[in-house]
């Protein structure tokens, strides 16, 4: 073989090796944690224009020479301390929001593309400071945006806030937000220190609100179960009663008072926070103002309900002691009742005692008659003799003779004998029933040495016969 065609075919095979070197070292595989970015004529977008950039995450491509070049693009996430102070709210309190921003380039095509357009060829500082910029700024904006009720209470809702505005900006450069952490929010004026103290003192007071109420509710437990035994202790118990009640009632109002008194010291402590607040920061005096009001608004609510509180605890009391007296009334009224009773059958013995003895006398009577009851009720009637004949003698004792007109209507008395008001004299002694008439109605016949008896004369009529004294017409 000629010479000059070996070297022909050195030379040949030298230019495929060549090529060959050249091509694999034109070849770029894209590492996972890198975004491969190729520049120059890499073609046109959909619309016509020429493309930037080609960037590629993952896989590998092929990089012309001459007319092509690549770079990479670092995907490990970045930690920007974010140290905002000075930040105006809504209120227009200053605030302190010292937070960690955790922000990479993002993979995402369109967003990738802004990265490679904008953060190709620049230092990982450089990007650090240029997104801690855009974060300064959008922090701020929120900020202004969010009281500080909210932004210290609803975290959420202002990392949310955060994150929406911060990741829209970051987008523009080619970056992601990765993480939010908000270490502590403060202010220099120390409001959300002083909510955070109301915070806890209205946990406190709600604590010792619960505590109060348990004690209440096992007291009021406590005194029902010994309302049955107190019912069958003495009057001395009672009085012991009524002390140990004024003596709780002396505790509760020096716990009242003593609450009261810290109410009222916590109350000038956050006064004089809030006036030395408003003296420091005058351009906030408005929003002071009105926190003012709002925290005084809860406290009158608190104090509202510890009086509320204390007002059911003293009705309670008032009500066991109300149960304690109206037992001791009940019991006063049996012990009356009682006496009362004791009285009546006193009464009632003795008025047995009466009977029994008369009954014993009437026995005795019956006896001296001979077992005669009719002889014994005549000598009964007899010894009543003198008492009936007082009670006729009273029957007219007081009757007033000038105050008596008698009309004599037929010119005369009875056949002209006497006077008619002698005769009305004589009717009115005759309707007294003699003693002998009284003697007879009672069945003893009247001895005689004390009179006749006078024969009662029958006056006929023209329609019957009728027995009874002569009267005169006069009556």
């Amino acid at each position: 073989m000629p010479a000059s065609v070996i070297v022909l075919v050195v030379v040949v095979v030298l230019l495929l090796f060549t090529m060959l070197l050249v091509v694999l070292s034109r070849y770029r595989r894209c590492p996972s944690d890198k975004v491969l970015v190729i520049y120059g004529k890499v073609g046109t977008n959909s619309d016509g224009s020429t493309r930037s950039a080609k960037c590629i995450h993952g896989g590998a491509a092929f990089i012309w020479p001459v007319i092509q070049s690549y770079q990479y693009l670092d995907l490990t996430p970045m930690s920007i301390n974010v140290d905002l102070t000075n930040a105006l709210s809504h209120q227009n309190i200053r605030v302190d929001v010292p937070s960690r921003f955790t922000v990479g380039i993002s993979v995402e095509p369109g967003v990738m593309q802004n990265a490679a357009e904008r953060l190709l060829g620049l230092r990982l500082a450089e990007i650090q400071e240029l997104a801690k910029d855009i974060i300064f700024g959008q922090l701020r904006l929120v900020i202004a945006t969010m009281d500080i009720e909210e932004i210290n209470t609803d975290r959420d809702k202002f990392l949310e806030a955060v994150s929406h505005n911060v990741e829209t900006e970051l987008k523009k450069i080619g970056l992601r937000l990765i993480n939010v952490n908000l270490t502590d929010i403060t202010d220099e004026s120390g409001y959300i220190e002083a909510l955070g103290k109301e915070a806890a003192a209205k946990a406190i007071n709600d604590a010792k609100k619960s505590v109060a109420e348990k004690n209440r509710d096992g007291s009021i437990g406590e005194a029902y179960a010994l309302k049955d035994q107190r019912i069958s202790v003495a009057e001395s118990n009672a009085r012991a009663i009524d002390g140990e009640n004024e003596s709780k009632a002396q505790i509760a109002m020096s716990v009242a008072a003593l609450r009261e008194k810290e109410a009222e010291a916590q109350r000038r402590a956050i006064a004089a926070e809030k006036i030395s607040a408003a003296k420091a920061l005058e351009e906030a005096y408005a929003a002071e103002q009105s926190a003012e009001k709002a925290r005084a608004d809860r406290e009158f609510a608190t104090k509202q309900a510890d009086i509320i509180t204390a007002a059911k605890i003293e009705k309670e009391r008032k009500e066991l002691e109300a149960e304690a007296e109206a037992e001791q009334k009940r019991r006063k009224a049996k012990g009356e009742a009682d006496a009362i009773y004791a009285t009546m059958e006193a009464q009632a013995r003795g008025v047995q005692e009466i009977l029994a003895k008369q009954a014993e006398g009437f026995s005795k009577i019956v006896e001296a008659a001979n077992g005669d009851t009719q002889a014994a009720v005549q000598l009964m009637i007899a010894d009543k003799i003198e008492e009936l004949t007082r009670i006729q003698v009273e029957a007219i004792k007081n009757l007033h003779i000038d105050k008596i007109t008698v009309w004599d209507t037929m010119g005369g008395g009875n056949g002209g004998e006497g006077s008619t008001t002698a005769n009305f004299l004589s009717n009115i002694m005759k309707a007294v029933p003699p003693l002998s008439e009284t003697m007879k109605m009672a069945g003893i016949k009247m001895p005689e040495y004390l009179g006749k008896e006078i024969e009662t004369p029958v006056v006929q009529t023209e329609d019957a016969a009728v027995e009874g004294p002569a009267t005169s017409d006069a009556e």
